[in-house]
């Protein structure tokens, strides 16, 4: 055998794809985890793609008239208690707060002290808490509709955590919206998920599939809740994005009411509607490999690394002249109404420069020395290659081409993401087919095996149920533009009008 090629991260994808996202996490360094168990430090380099993804959701959310505000943190017990299903949905990963204070004990310990009236939970989402407000501002089909957003944070406590893909406290946007029509509060939940289904495709280089969740996916207190859903590297689904079609459900126990044209009083009709911080773990998953982190250019943290190579220190003044000047001309131009963001990375590490930038994704890293300002060209190389494929070019050609190459690299990745995703979906009509696809070969590396299975499903919850006890695997989504066709559901064999999306998921 020959010799096996030496990678950044260790272990690879194939030897253990759990530890390997955590090493991808730690070696690209977007994030730790905090001295709060389950909770994270998300690091400049994995911010600045949250503040990329923010921006382009936030413009595309307020071309279609969402506002933006902010609502407290803390939720009066009570507001959970309203809805039924919702509390139960959500009951178990609530934090509470009990007390105002802290008192110091007889040993010097700090004690909580002042208990308070009413417990308030921490903010695990906020239909109730806004629900409330809206009560209060609409009282007319006038008032309607309203279309509120907030960027926050919320705290769900987990029991098993992983950084970006399952935390305690991460940050989101959630979407508010009440409607004087069923039809058009309808038409904005599908909106909503078009404008999530846009941001994947086209910013984070993620193919998903769309559709509906059965209703034991659902969440808690919908009538409807729509979903994307992506295929990791270790063919597992992640949700990516969902919307959710409230029905009058929430406004009836809020008391969201509104006095008609017809002068008769209605309940509003709501929906929510959002995406986190958890869209990170997924291009970690979707796009990295062996060497770490590879990043679209659309959302990356920053788009080129010039490295200066100086040898002599006579040749400082003049390499450094080059690359300084060289970034103010990629800085000047536009990258999809966004500055083309440059780092500069003088280090003396030799070497070690290059495989730095590698394992935190940036697109194009850019090697200049006295050489390469003799030829006027750069020494280039791109994530979407091999570390070791680079070439020289002219200077001129490069910043010329940056944009073009920039779209190129983000076409790839997502071209590579679609194909994964098709070579590992199949169709699967025998239950003895289907317990095969979802039972790993090698007991020792579980997750890689199955992918997305495309099965009949009769409809009914106790085959949904059993499936999931028996595989862990879960009906992912419905797909909107499932073929209708006459077939037997997987579990039980009784008729079934389509095909549903089968998975294991995160």
């Amino acid at each position: 055998m020959g010799k096996q090629a030496k990678t950044a991260i260790t272990p690879t994808r194939a030897e253990d794809y759990s530890e390997w996202y955590q090493e991808v996490v730690k070696a690209s360094d977007l994030a730790e985890n905090s001295p709060v168990r389950g909770c994270m430090v998300i690091k400049p380099w994995g911010y600045a793609i949250w503040e990329n993804i923010r921006g382009v959701l936030d413009d595309m959310f307020k071309e279609t008239g969402v506002k933006n505000c902010y609502f407290p943190l803390f939720i009066p017990k009570r507001f959970l208690e309203r809805e039924a299903k919702h509390v139960e949905g959500f009951a178990k990963e609530c934090a509470v707060v009990t007390h105002h204070r802290l008192e110091e004990g007889p040993d010097g310990s700090l004690i909580p002290a002042g208990r308070l009236e009413e417990p308030l939970v921490v903010r695990p989402t906020s239909e109730t808490i806004i629900g409330a407000s809206f009560s209060k501002w609409v009282s007319s089909y006038r008032d309607l509709p309203v279309i509120i957003n907030q960027w926050c944070n919320v705290v769900r406590w987990e029991m098993r955590t992983r950084i970006f893909l399952r935390t305690s406290e991460f940050l989101w946007q959630e979407g508010h919206t009440a409607h004087a029509t069923k039809a058009e509060a309808m038409e904005r939940t599908l909106q909503m998920l078009d404008i999530y289904e846009k941001l994947a495709k086209s910013y984070l280089a993620i193919p998903v599939l769309k559709g509906e969740k059965t209703a034991s996916e659902r969440f808690p207190g919908a009538v409807n809740t729509f979903t994307l859903e992506a295929m990791m590297q270790d063919r597992k689904a992640l949700q990516t994005g969902t919307s959710h079609f409230l029905g009058q459900n929430f406004a009836r126990t809020s008391e969201i009411k509104y006095q008609s044209a017809q002068e008769k009083e209605e309940y509003a009709w709501t929906t929510s509607w959002g995406v986190s911080t958890r869209l990170i773990g997924a291009i970690v998953m979707t796009h990295g490999d062996d060497n770490g982190l590879v990043l679209p250019p659309m959302i990356a943290s920053s788009h080129v690394a010039l490295m200066p190579i100086i040898k002599k220190a006579v040749d400082r003044n003049t390499v450094m002249d080059f690359t300084r000047t060289l970034a103010g001309e990629l800085r000047g131009q536009h990258y999809h109404g966004r500055k083309i963001e440059v780092e500069i990375d003088d280090r003396e590490t030799g070497g070690g420069r290059g495989w730095d930038w590698i394992k935190k994704g940036i697109p194009i890293r850019v090697e200049i020395g006295p050489r390469d300002i003799a030829r006027n060209s750069v020494f280039l190389g791109r994530r979407d290659r091999g570390p070791r494929e680079k070439e020289s070019i002219p200077r001129d050609q490069f910043i010329k081409t940056v944009v073009s190459m920039l779209d190129e690299i983000q076409k790839n990745l997502f071209d590579r993401a679609l194909r994964f995703r098709e070579e590992n979906t199949t169709h699967i009509d025998s239950k003895e087919d289907f317990y095969a696809f979802f039972t790993p070969k090698n007991p020792e590396k579980p997750e890689m095996h199955g992918g997305f299975a495309l099965a009949h499903w009769c409809g009914n919850q106790t085959c949904e149920e059993k499936i999931k006890t028996d595989l862990s695997v879960t009906i992912r989504c419905i797909p909107p533009d499932a073929e209708m066709e006459a077939g037997g559901c997987i579990a039980c064999g009784d008729k079934s009008t389509r095909r549903v999306v089968f998975a294991k998921a995160y």
